[in-house]
């Protein structure tokens, strides 16, 4: 008998404790999920991928989902004939190392490193088919080395820029914010008033590939739609016109201001102008008047991100200053507005009230004019604007040469006026912007360029490369430690040979997973990438992960890799063709008398369902269902439920109660569920396993038929539903199938029955080899002693089509449309047959009594109907 086949028991129990160890020992003995980096032979590849981890120190429940989601897709695709590639890393920069540095005093790559082992060996609990052989860590000098190479090549290609831009500064922490880590005006970690600075900056352009990131979006069916609207609206292609105001008089060397306007067909419904807080008009302005630069400095101290200053009040004061309108002349004042964007259009609007909410808001709060020009196309001469805005379709009104235009042919006529008199022009305005990688931290990818006195920014040698982080920093005072090592930024200008300064900004980290799905293609490369691997493995077929990564991450990676094939390191545009985004796990939260979170296990209920602390059995408040989150203590470690359950347990219960896409409540008793499932397929199997072993019969008793059409119909289904990521059908089909080999044992074992008996129980464990790898691979070995194969090893098993198809079908019987029966018909049954059935059915013939059929309809397989009158 092989070593991993479990000994035969009349009465045997599955172990999970024993049995999950054996078979991964069983597995990782026979590398059975290494793939090579270019595989011979011609079976088709397929690559897939769940977004890594950041190596926090611990999975959770989200982990094992999203993992198992992949792993499911990876064995199937493994068994239906694919060679595979599903390799892990992680994702090991970032902010919470140095957190973690400055207040355990440990270096941040120690407890990086220690949280990654901590984590592979809960990873490799739960049995994931992954190629271990090809992990790394984007902290790894081996792996960001590679990617400064990637960084020098999009410079030379003219994708980087360095320039001044404004930033928010967190004075503390001296470090940039971005936008949504500014909350109610301070830094999201140090609490400081946060500023505003124009710090020199790294950019790529990801701009000039605006208009091909939004085209590409067509070209990616296998994505949800929702994450390409998203990506979309992100990129934001409008089109409309930038209109030029001159001012009335000179503001020092400013003499007009721009303006994008989607809207130019509302021109002549301009109330005011508004700009940015930071917009240099502004600056002039605040050189005079010591509330404007009050005001400026509280649009500083406020929420930068979109979400913030779209739910702030909206507030602005009047500069003083005055521009003219391009069509008529007219003087309208120029306000400083709370929520106006630099990076958005050229930092100023012009306000029209009557067709834009926001300005509308604005235009009451001060008082300003609210000119009627647009309106429904079937509103009257009295249609006005009281508290909202009109922003629909209609007519032009009260706009001289625009007057009676609908909205479109207005623009374009508003357009061509301001062509005509040189006061503006059509333009495509992209939401997009470049992206700023600069951080002021340590514990990220340097940034290779040396800034020297005369030479100006250097490209690090290629022979200098990877440059590393120095091991030997403090973390004993704010900043950057890069800033004031002594001796790690000083270096010799590669140009000139004189003293220069390393820069000490580094990426951020969207850079790092922007490309990592390449370098899994060939680890060891010692170019970024291995073109051979990449252009065999590339793109990645099966991308998975969180909604949350729908924009930046998704939409960093797809220009990056645009980039890369400019450079030559890929040779494809796209590099997910297919995206799942799987839901979230979520659990009640837990508040005791005192109003502290509790974890799940420190509350018990009773009969009646009421909740009370362990600890001290006061009443616990039971809160809404919501994710799982440290913070609420909404979690379930999943080392203990693989303590006390087994991985396969959990990987069962988080793929089993809803499509994959929605949101899985984590529950004890569906859990407990899954566990007695698991207990009952094995029992069932065993069962069969201590049978004689019978050869095989072509002639079938009629149990033994009914079962292999269950069995084979099981394949068919199971298969489908796996394809279509359908994971809680293809469950729900071999809970079925389950029932069917149960309901098999009350019929007399004939040896027709006793094959088909472990045919099914042989499939089975086939079946849900990809949701439970581990007792799948008992089942086999005990139905199968001294098999030299593993179930990870093996084909997909085959339906037989004269199985699957059913002997006969179920037809509706309709009169005059409304359903009154049903009859039983072979497939492919003609219409006469149908019809002499239907007529014959009892409760059909009782309706059809005293009436005269006029038209008979016949759907082939699925409908009879007939029309009749009285």
């Amino acid at each position: 008998m092989d070593q991993n086949t479990p000994a035969a028991d009349q009465d045997a129990v599955y172990d999970p404790a024993v049995a999950e160890p054996r078979w991964q020992a069983a597995w990782a003995a026979r590398d059975c999920f290494r793939a090579a980096d270019v595989p011979a032979g011609d079976k088709p590849k397929y690559y897939v991928l769940e977004m890594f981890p950041y190596p926090s120190g611990k999975i959770h429940m989200g982990h094992v989902r999203n993992y198992t989601l992949g792993d499911v897709v990876a064995r199937y695709k493994r068994a239906r004939g694919f060679d595979v590639l599903h390799p892990m890393g992680w994702d090991a920069f970032g902010l919470p190392a140095e957190n973690a540095a400055r207040q355990r005093n440990i270096p941040p790559a120690r407890w990086t490193y220690d949280n990654i082992a901590a984590m592979r060996s809960e990873l490799k609990r739960i049995g994931l088919s992954l190629d271990w052989s090809r992990e790394f860590a984007t902290c790894d000098p081996a792996y960001y080395g590679q990617q400064q190479k990637i960084f020098l090549d999009f410079w030379q290609a003219g994708l980087v820029e360095r320039r001044l831009s404004a930033v928010n500064w967190d004075p503390v922490d001296n470090t940039v914010l971005a936008n949504e880590q500014v909350i109610d005006g301070k830094g999201w970690l140090s609490g400081a008033a946060v500023e505003k600075r124009n710090l020199a900056q790294w950019f790529l352009k990801i701009t000039d590939y605006a208009p091909e990131l939004l085209a590409g979006l067509d070209a990616l069916p296998r994505w949800p739609e929702r994450v390409r609207t998203m990506q979309a609206n992100w990129i934001g292609r409008s089109e409309g016109a930038e209109v030029t105001f001159p001012l009335t008089a000179p503001a020092g060397d400013i003499h007009d201001v721009s303006v994008y306007t989607t809207r130019p067909d509302t021109l002549f419904g301009m109330s005011f102008l508004a700009i940015a807080a930071d917009h240099k008009l502004a600056a002039f302005a605040a050189q005079t008047n010591d509330s404007v630069r009050q005001f400026i400095a509280e649009c500083h101290s406020a929420g930068t991100s979109e979400a913030a200053i779209e739910t702030a009040e909206k507030r602005g004061i009047d500069t003083g200053l005055f521009v003219i309108h391009p069509f008529t002349g007219a003087k309208f004042p120029v306000w400083i507005a709370n929520f106006v964007l630099m990076d958005y259009g050229t930092g100023a609007i012009f306000g029209c009230p009557c067709g834009d909410q926001r300005d509308l808001d604005f235009a009451r709060k001060y008082h300003l004019p609210v000119p009627v020009v647009i309106a429904p196309a079937d509103a009257g001469l009295d249609f006005t604007i009281t508290d909202k805005a009109y922003d629909g379709p209609g007519l032009i009104r009260n706009s001289d040469f625009l007057d009676g235009l609908d909205s479109p042919a207005a623009k374009s006529r508003a357009i061509a006026a301001l062509e005509e008199r040189k006061a503006g022009r059509g333009v495509v305005n992209w939401r997009l912007r470049d992206w700023g990688i600069s951080r002021q931290r340590y514990w990220g990818c340097p940034i290779p360029v040396i800034h020297c006195p005369s030479c100006g920014p250097q490209p690090v040698p290629a022979a200098d490369l990877p440059v590393r982080l120095p091991e030997d920093v403090s973390f004993d005072r704010p900043g950057n430690p890069l800033d004031h090592h002594p001796s790690w930024k000083h270096v010799a200008c590669p140009a000139c040979g004189a003293p220069a300064l390393r820069e000490t900004d580094t990426f951020d980290t969207f850079i790092d997973s922007s490309w990592y799905f390449a370098r899994f293609c060939a680890p060891e490369a010692a170019t970024p990438t291995d073109r051979r691997a990449v252009d065999h493995w590339l793109p990645v077929d099966q991308y998975v992960g969180g909604i949350e990564h729908a924009i930046l991450h998704l939409l960093y990676a797809r220009f990056f890799t645009r980039a890369m094939e400019k450079c030559g390191h890929v040779g494809l545009a796209e590099p997910f063709a297919g995206l799942f985004t799987q839901g979230m796990v979520t659990h009640a939260s837990y508040k005791n008398a005192d109003g502290q979170w509790l974890y799940p296990e420190e509350v018990e209920f009773a009969a009646d369902g009421a909740a009370t602390a362990r600890a001290d059995g006061r009443p616990v408040s039971v809160g809404r269902i919501e994710k799982m989150s440290k913070s609420k203590r909404n979690t379930v470690d999943p080392g203990v439920i693989i303590d006390r359950f087994g991985a396969d347990t959990a990987r069962w219960f988080v793929l089993s109660d809803n499509p994959p896409e929605r949101d899985v409540e984590w529950t004890e008793s569906g859990v407990q569920g899954a566990s007695r499932f698991l207990t009952r397929l094995f029992r069932l199997t065993a069962r069969v396993a201590d049978e004689a072993v019978q050869p095989h019969h072509e002639s079938l008793s009629a149990p033994a038929k009914a079962l292999r059409q269950a069995t084979h119909r099981c394949i068919a289904a199971v298969s489908e539903a796996v394809e279509h990521f359908a994971f809680n059908v293809a469950i729900a089909k071999l809970h079925e199938l389950a029932n069917h080999l149960a309901d098999s044992e009350k019929h007399p074992a004939d040896p027709s029955l006793l094959w088909a008996r472990r045919e099914c129980a042989g499939i089975a464990a086939q079946l849900v080899a990809p949701f439970v790898p581990h007792l799948a691979e008992d089942i086999f070995a005990r139905l199968n002693p001294g098999h030299p194969a593993l179930v990870a090893e093996l084909d997909w098993p085959q339906a037989d089509p004269s199985l699957v198809a059913l002997d006969e079908l179920t037809i509706a019987v309709q009169i005059m449309g409304k359903l009154r029966g049903t009859i039983l018909l072979p497939p492919g049954a003609d219409a006469e047959t149908a019809y002499e059935a239907a007529l014959a059915e009892p409760n059909v013939a009782r309706a059809l009594a005293g009436m005269t059929i006029v038209k008979r309809i016949h759907v082939p397989d699925r409908i009879v109907n007939f029309v009749v009158r009285s």
